[in-house]
């Protein structure tokens, strides 16, 4: 059985694409992450808290079930991309079709847990270069064969989250990870912290790593090197 070919971008981009999804949002967020992208790119919903922050999405990308008619009549109707398919989140769709080096997501932490952890899912599965940002905490899937140089304060929390079986080196932990054999149902790395400059490298796709908030920066400079 040959794969679909994956459906042609409707974002490309050089500079990273901030992309916010229907969970929590702050305006203090956007901010931040406006100052660091280029195209904004609403799933489905995330259009409102985009608009209510006075920006207008470059796009809207998803099934339209959490877009309402109020919110739908502000926005060109050139920039609304309906993708009817069941079979994937919406983040899913969005990721699907935008071309970019780095994604910042916004909205996809924080809200219901079931989308929560559909959005991590889908960064491991995807081996997706993204970074997503919420109140408690920031997450991005781990580059397989890739040194992580992440600059955090000595004593914050660093926690990771195997969504396949992976394994891997670090410094910089009160507890070392290597020979450790991480899968979802067996070992977890949860609750570590900082001792110093962090550096992970991982042997596979399918690693999930959370900081506090406070390392989005940190998170940020490590992803785009």
């Amino acid at each position: 059985m040959v794969d679909a070919a994956p459906p042609p971008p409707l974002i490309a981009a050089d500079d990273p694409v901030l992309l916010v999804g229907g969970g929590p949002v702050t305006a203090a967020e956007i901010d931040w992450a406006v100052a660091r992208a280029g195209p904004v790119v609403a799933a489905d919903g995330g259009a409102r808290p985009l608009l209510d922050h006075g920006r207008c999405p470059d796009a809207v990308i998803g099934d339209m079930d959490s877009l309402d008619p109020g919110t739908r009549a502000r926005i060109p109707a050139g920039r609304l991309h309906h993708v009817g398919e069941q079979d994937s989140t919406d983040f899913e769709k969005c990721l699907q079709r935008i071309r970019a080096p780095l994604i910042l997501g916004l909205g996809f932490l924080g809200g219901r847990t079931d989308h929560t952890l559909a959005a991590l899912s889908c960064l491991a599965r995807r081996s997706e270069r993204g970074l997503l940002l919420g109140q408690d905490a920031a997450a991005f899937a781990a580059p397989a064969g890739i040194a992580l140089d992440l600059r955090l304060p000595v004593g914050s929390w660093l926690s990771l989250f195997p969504f396949a079986p992976v394994a891997g080196r670090s410094e910089g932990l009160r507890w070392p990870i290597d020979g450790i054999a991480f899968a979802p149902a067996g070992p977890i790395g949860t609750s570590n912290a900082v001792t110093g400059p962090v550096r992970l490298t991982f042997d596979a796709p399918g690693m999930i790593v959370l900081l506090p908030p406070a390392g989005r920066d940190a998170a940020l400079a490590a992803l785009r090197r």
